[in-house]
């Protein structure tokens, strides 16, 4: 590394992995596992974005039969789907990355076509999220009355989890990422504006983090607390999940954390309240980032010269990229060497085309033309 590099393409070490760049595939839900099954067109898409030394996060994962509230997201609670995994994780270890199973249960964002004998779906309350409209103004998401979760309940959801963190090992991923924000069931639980229950996974700041720490725990003590990850939006309200006060949140959660020792906490910015829309906010995540003793990513609406800032100054020690690195499978090389970069089509984001949208965004020519 010269002393022009970036700091962007730094190496870094995270735990046991030797990272050799500091830019992370975020998780991205694609919508092309069919019958929540990984396809064999997943080892192309993630392999294109894989490089030595480099961090991927997978889409979000189900954890059970319950779990599920899109068309076509995969799962890995079958064995089935545990083996439908293995040759995606080998192509991306053939090219040398680091690659971590984002683990997931919707909560109330889903309906009765994606709950086994259409049952309701659970969450914390039986408090409904309002149908959804995407910036086009079509496309509208209703979701089902949530079923609350009784008590005695929970441990088997948390047992869901960890099941699932055993079969992510299992499938040879280096680890699990626990999805904990973007107003899904373990978001629900921790924030104030959705959580309206009374035992003890209700009410205090104390009891509405304790589902998200007993799994936490449940997987640290299933595969060990250098192979976990967790990802937090305390800041944001997607799915009507906000919280009245997301600073203290967001601390009581990293100081929580760093008792389990767990490797990284992958948290998103304050001023994405909206996917996509950047807005004005006095927050940020200096606390959080100062409190937890592990690596600390940062995520949403980050652009080479931001993500360069972000590390350079200590405000992170990596940074995840969605939506850019979905257009440019070649992100590190694009940013070591300052380049245009293709430009993301919304359209294609979530269709189940094997290829269009998905494994046809170009890579850079100019490599192959300097040699020649």
């Amino acid at each position: 590394m010269g002393s022009d590099t970036i700091p962007l393409l730094t190496p870094y070490k995270m735990g046991n992995f030797d990272l050799s760049h500091r830019i992370v595939l975020a998780p991205l839900t694609r919508q092309r596992s069919f019958n929540s099954i990984p396809q064999q067109h997943a080892i192309l898409y993630y392999s294109q974005r894989a490089s030595k030394g480099g961090l991927l996060i997978a889409e979000a994962t189900g954890v059970s039969d319950t779990a599920q509230g899109y068309p076509n997201t995969p799962g890995i609670w079958t064995k089935e789907q545990v083996e439908a995994w293995k040759p995606i994780v080998d192509a991306v270890h053939e090219k040398g990355g680091v690659f971590f199973c984002q683990i997931w249960h919707v909560g109330r964002v889903s309906n009765y076509e994606f709950q086994p004998n259409g049952q309701p779906p659970i969450s914390c309350t039986d408090k409904p999220v309002a149908p959804q409209v995407r910036a086009n103004g079509i496309d509208v998401a209703k979701f089902a009355p949530p079923r609350r979760l009784a008590t005695e309940e929970i441990p088997l959801i948390v047992n869901n989890f960890r099941v699932a963190a055993r079969n992510a090992i299992e499938a040879g991923f280096d680890g699990v990422e626990i999805h904990g924000a973007h107003g899904y069931l373990i978001d629900q639980f921790l924030k104030d504006q959705v959580n309206d229950r009374t035992d003890k996974y209700g009410g205090s700041l104390e009891n509405r983090c304790r589902f998200a720490l007993e799994i936490v725990e449940a997987i640290v003590n299933e595969i060990g607390a250098d192979k976990v990850g967790i990802r937090l939006s305390p800041y944001a309200n997607y799915m009507e999940s906000g919280d009245s006060n997301p600073d203290a949140l967001g601390l009581y959660m990293v100081n929580s954390l760093n008792k389990f020792g767990i490797l990284y906490c992958h948290v998103v910015e304050p001023r994405m309240v909206k996917v996509g829309e950047k807005v004005e906010t006095p927050h940020n995540l200096l606390p959080m980032r100062n409190a937890f003793r592990g690596t600390f990513i940062v995520a949403e609406g980050y652009n080479r010269e931001e993500g360069n800032k972000a590390i350079s100054s200590g405000y992170a020690d990596l940074v995840a990229y969605g939506r850019v690195f979905l257009a440019n499978p070649d992100l590190p090389r694009r940013f070591e060497l300052d380049a245009p970069l293709n430009r993301y089509n919304r359209d294609t984001f979530y269709i189940p085309d094997p290829v269009i949208g998905y494994t046809d965004y170009p890579f850079l020519q100019s490599d192959a033309q300097k040699e020649s």
